[in-house]
């Protein structure tokens, strides 16, 4: 069966390259699993790009390469595209106000994290290896079992049955936060009460966890002096954000794009 060729993508008569595209598919995975999603995401990248330009070139805008860190430096394209957004958006800092009541808004969002002094004895698998999984978590449910019926051998059991480096401390992990620990291990961990045992063997990339929560300090919401510089740079990157989608969004309907539906269905 013959392949169906590619549409030509034109953006105000400028044509981009296939080539291009399909390189550019590389930064795109298609989320969905849906053929095509990542050719797509790339073409409408390319060709917002191309309006950028557009634009800066409309205006008269030009800028010299930036050092960007290391090896890295801003190719002429990606210099003129900054420098009409410099000019193009117009954000403002958020107010006090604004701050303040994002503060108010959201507390939960800014607390200082859960801590937990914890141990745990693990039954290595990986995760590719389904047989190795299975026997491991076997293996954590026997060595639960047992701590059930004598939770007081859990650090003899962790230096003869876990496959940890903390079984030399008899599986200790001292205080451990939020944010340190992967997320599975993190949700079974906050789930398990103080001095007591996960119900049953948590299974993460690792393998299987046997996980005893020694004690339990739940993290506090932080004062507005505290997280006011992290609250208004957040709100300032969400306002340029919108700022920079609305001007992709005016370009867009006054543009002519073939081959390409610049809004995903």
């Amino acid at each position: 069966m013959a392949s169906v060729a590619a549409p030509v993508i034109t953006v105000n008569g400028t044509v981009i390259p296939a080539s291009r595209i399909a390189a550019e598919a590389q930064n795109h995975p298609a989320a969905s699993g849906r053929p095509g999603d990542a050719w797509r995401a790339a073409a409408r990248a390319l060709a917002i790009r191309q309006l950028l330009l557009d634009e800066a070139l409309r205006r008269g805008i030009a800028a010299e390469p930036e050092d960007l860190g290391g090896a890295r430096r801003e190719t002429e394209e990606e210099a003129r595209i900054r420098a009409l957004l410099d000019v193009a958006l117009d954000v403002a800092p958020p107010s006090e106000a604004e701050v303040m009541a994002e503060w108010q808004a959201h507390p939960e969002r800014y607390r200082s994290p859960d801590l937990w002094d914890a141990s745990h004895i693990l039954c290595a698998a990986a995760p590719s290896d389904a047989k190795a999984r299975a026997a491991a978590e076997d293996r954590a449910g026997q060595i639960l079992a047992r701590l059930e019926r004598e939770p007081e051998a859990f650090a003899v059991l962790a230096r003869s049955e876990s496959d940890c480096g903390s079984r030399e401390a008899g599986g200790a992990l001292g205080q451990v936060s939020t944010g340190q620990m992967v997320p599975e291990f993190e949700a079974a961990l906050s789930a398990v009460p103080e001095g007591g045992l996960s119900r049953e063997p948590v299974a993460s990339r690792f393998g299987f966890h046997i996980i005893k929560v020694h004690a339990h300090a739940p993290g506090q919401p932080l004062p507005f002096a505290t997280v006011r510089p992290v609250i208004a740079e957040a709100l300032e990157r969400a306002a340029w954000a919108r700022a920079s989608r609305d001007l992709v969004a005016q370009l867009v309907s006054a543009a002519r794009i073939e081959g390409i539906a610049m809004e995903e269905s």
